[in-house]
């Protein structure tokens, strides 16, 4: 294993301490927790955190800024985090109007989130929840009953997050979110594993020829192994499975995102995304807009993901609303 860090166990603690030091103007630490909140502190608007296992990064503490994320809760690496995690989050971010916890599909993020919710209302602090499934490759998988939540739940924390930058009450906070969730797939694939720190060996082996389809993000098991081909062929039975899931009709406005893994070049993200555009285009839809990068990456996996968020009038308003993070930027 060969990684740029210090020593295992502390890879998060010493990540966390990197993202503060680097992005002071956008987020501070809690402190004697793995939570990261807004630097200016709790506004009087609903506020929005998520979370999950590190190695995702920029996910999640580099969407939390200003039309995304009020705060961030970072477990170990591929492993959820606490409930009292995540209360602390929910405390330090509350400003009266509610909290909308943002959940990717796995058992333990669920249950953990739902126990820190229900810590929460305790404190009557006022909690919702919305739970992310966008992965259409599997039915269940795993560490989740259902479908896994992966790369969409970005799509999730950006709408989600300009309906409560508007000044939207939790209730049209969750609606926001619930419709996102309904609207957008997402597929992905891998070329070659990540090694979590602690393991010290690849989460899974690969011949020089194989390519994993539709595993998740801590690399799990997908729909099967094949030889790899063209990057055409692969986007193509990718966006199949996602539009036959999601059927877009001729003049239908969507939103694209191809989200690299952590190891894959930007060069071939955006070969994918050439290919996702035509695709689209050739069923009659428009594409608002696309972003292609590392936005719910998997340690250094060589692969990617497909997102297709198909919107309305109120979705591409939200989509389009000036966002400002760390690793999200847009006027």
């Amino acid at each position: 294993m060969k990684k740029i860090i210090n020593h295992p166990e502390q890879v998060v603690e010493e990540m966390l301490e990197g993202i503060v030091s680097a992005h002071p103007q956008y987020v501070k630490r809690v402190q004697g927790f793995n939570v990261l909140t807004r630097a200016g502190g709790p506004s009087a608007k609903v506020a929005l955190v998520s979370g999950g296992g590190s190695g995702h990064e920029p996910s999640h503490g580099g969407f939390v800024g200003r039309g995304m994320l009020d705060g961030a809760v970072a477990g170990a690496v591929f492993t959820s985090p606490t409930p009292d995690q995540v209360f602390e989050a929910v405390k330090a971010v509350d400003g009266g109007k509610g909290v909308l916890l943002v959940i990717k599909n796995y058992t333990g993020d669920v249950m953990n989130f739902e126990m820190a919710a229900e810590m929460a209302e305790a404190e009557n602090i006022q909690v919702e929840k919305v739970v992310v499934n966008d992965d259409v490759a599997v039915e269940n998988s795993t560490w989740t009953t259902g479908r896994r939540g992966i790369a969409g739940t970005v799509f999730v924390h950006k709408l989600a997050g300009a309906k409560a930058e508007a000044g939207g009450t939790l209730a049209e906070v969750k609606r926001v979110a619930e419709k996102v969730v309904a609207n957008v797939r997402s597929m992905g694939m891998a070329l070659a594993p990540c090694t979590v720190p602690a393991a010290g060996k690849p989460s899974f082996t690969l011949a020089e020829n194989e390519i994993e389809i539709g595993m998740g993000i801590h690399g799990e098991p997908g729909t099967h192994r094949e030889a790899i081909r063209s990057a055409d062929e692969i986007v193509d039975h990718l966006m199949e499975k996602i539009l036959a899931d999601s059927p877009v009709a001729a003049g239908q406005e969507v939103a694209v995102l191809v989200n690299g893994l952590g190891g894959t070049p930007t060069m071939e993200l955006y070969i994918v995304s050439r290919k996702v555009a035509q695709m689209l285009a050739g069923k009659g839809a428009k594409t608002v807009k696309t972003f292609v990068g590392n936005y719910m990456t998997s340690l250094e996996m060589a692969g990617f993901s497909i997102s297709v968020l198909k919107l309305d009038g109120e979705l591409k308003e939200l989509l389009l609303a000036p966002a400002d993070t760390p690793a999200f930027v847009q006027f």
